[in-house]
Formats: C-alpha cells, sequence, structure tokens
C-alpha cells in the first residue's frame, strides 16, 4: 500500500480554478480508479491558499493508473494555478491494523446496529464502509 502526502500553494487568483480541477481528480479517483483507496483534498487552517493531498494507493501499479487517467489530466492541465512546485511525502500506513502493510488483522466487534442493507455493486465494498460508518474493529 502506498500512502503520499503533497503540500501544495495555490496562486490566490487561481484558487477557483484549481479548486475546480482537484475536484475533478479527487472524485475520479476515488469512483473510478479501483486502486484508489483514498484521495482527500485538505485545506490548511492558517493559509487559505495551503492545500494538502491525502492519497492512498493498493501498489504502485494503481498509482502508475492513476497517472494516466482523464481526471488527472484535467489536474495537470491546471497545474499552472500552483505558487512552487508540490512536495510529496511517501509514507507507509502503520495502522488501524489489517490495513495491508499495518500490524494484524482486523476482528469485528459487534456495535449492537443492524449491518448497512445498502445494495453495493461488487468490488466496490469501500463505497458502504464510507456511507454507513457503523462497523468498529478492536485493535
Amino acid at each position: 500500500m502506498l500512502a503520499i502526502w503533497v503540500k501544495v500553494r495555490v496562486k490566490p487568483d487561481q484558487r477557483k480554478r484549481f479548486l475546480e480541477a482537484i475536484e475533478v481528480d479527487a472524485l475520479g479517483s476515488e469512483r473510478d480508479e479501483s486502486g484508489c483507496l483514498r484521495f482527500n483534498v485538505l485545506q490548511d487552517d492558517q493559509d487559505e491558499n495551503t492545500y494538502y493531498f491525502f492519497e492512498v494507493y493498493k501498489d504502485q501499479a494503481a498509482l502508475e493508473a492513476h497517472r494516466a487517467a482523464p481526471h488527472y489530466a484535467v489536474w495537470r492541465a491546471a497545474a499552472d494555478s500552483l505558487d512552487g512546485p508540490t512536495a510529496p511525502t511517501g509514507a507507509r500506513c502503520r495502522a488501524p491494523r489489517g490495513t495491508p502493510g499495518s500490524a494484524g488483522p482486523l476482528r469485528p466487534v459487534s456495535t449492537g446496529r443492524r449491518p448497512c442493507q445498502r445494495s453495493i455493486t461488487p468490488g466496490r465494498e469501500r463505497d458502504r464502509q464510507r456511507c454507513c460508518r457503523i462497523r468498529r474493529f478492536n485493535r
């Protein structure tokens, strides 16, 4: 599993264009790429022109597939909205346990709630986790 933390600074007059492009990339990544497990865009509390991307991919092949996707091209076309180079940092997943690359398997714990009854397309189980968030795991 690959986790990437990217810090970018945006030109103030280009912020709207940047946000539109990165939203296309982030939503497309999570929706269309089975190898993209997470793509969050965060804005700095102290500087409204500084943003962070938190991206998690199954493996290097998934990251390369992301870079070849049409929504990534939308983001790259707006990269001139940045004020300086990006600052990426790679990381390894250490928690929660059970995540590939972390310390061990998760064990389900009953929450006393009924399981989600939503219909989820096969292969998109993470959509259930995202929408329902009712399962807890002991550590």
